[in-house]
């Protein structure tokens, strides 16, 4: 067990499957009282039934993190039910939100705009309506959950998402030196490909045989990384043993 998080509030956002749901579990596992949301509601009923027998509590709110006003309520909420403040903030809710890679001169500014909305702007937004809490406490946590995409080119082909994530992942820099002084640590976890969602089965259906051949010959322990593999690189952001680290981007991508 890396950590011991009995008693602290932890908000994960996008806990509904995959990697989100992943990390909810695990914090629950380890005696955390977790704040999960996303706006599938019967897959994050999932996630609240897969914790009933574990340690912690899980408490599951169905929340848009693009309404800014839904996102400081529930901030609010957890808050409220605990000691006053937030101890971790993972913010997980983002991806391609069911778009493919088309040539650049047909993408809509809607488009574009809509997956900053996801993956960046709702990470503002959590991180505004925690810090206050946090800085009163002298103490948090807050992990960004980005992509190898944000690191290098995107394997979706999307633009907009390897551009939100390198925005998410110079967020995570800037928060992390104007919320040092009050000991909020601010992290980056950088996921390789992952099988965890409906959106990455498509996109590793669409390389056929050949292709995923190729995606896996260029890892280097040769196998893609699972939900709890990214979860395990966020309990470690948000332990005790990564007291002194901030403003730092790691890649759990099995080595690329």
């Amino acid at each position: 067990m890396i950590a011991d998080f009995a008693g602290s509030t932890v908000i994960v956002t996008g806990a509904a499957h995959g990697i989100g749901r992943a990390i909810a579990l695990a914090f629950a596992e380890r005696g955390g009282h977790v704040w999960v949301c996303d706006v599938l509601a019967d897959a994050l009923d999932e996630t609240a039934r897969r914790a009933s027998d574990l340690p912690g509590t899980l408490h599951a709110r169905r929340v848009d993190v693009t309404d800014r006003a839904a996102v400081f309520r529930l901030v609010a909420e957890a808050e409220a039910a605990g000691d006053g403040q937030v101890h971790v903030l993972v913010n997980n809710a983002g991806g391609v939100a069911g778009q493919v890679g088309r040539a650049l001169e047909t993408v809509s500014v809607e488009a574009w705009r809509a997956l900053f909305a996801i993956n960046v702007d709702a990470a503002f937004s959590f991180a505004q309506a925690v810090a206050p809490a946090m800085k009163r406490g002298h103490s948090g946590r807050i992990v960004n959950v980005s992509s190898g995409a944000g690191l290098g080119v995107s394997l979706t082909g999307i633009q907009a998402y390897a551009s939100a994530k390198a925005a998410q992942i110079g967020l995570t820099r800037q928060l992390a030196h104007e919320l040092g002084p009050w000991s909020i640590t601010v992290n980056s976890v950088a996921p390789g490909f992952v099988r965890s969602n409906p959106a990455t089965e498509r996109q590793w259906e669409s390389y056929g045989p050949e292709g995923q051949r190729a995606l896996l010959e260029g890892i280097a322990l040769k196998r893609l990384g699972t939900p709890t593999d990214i979860a395990h690189g966020v309990l470690f952001f948000a332990s005790p043993y990564a007291a002194w680290v901030t403003g730092q981007v790691l890649s759990v991508d099995g080595g690329r």
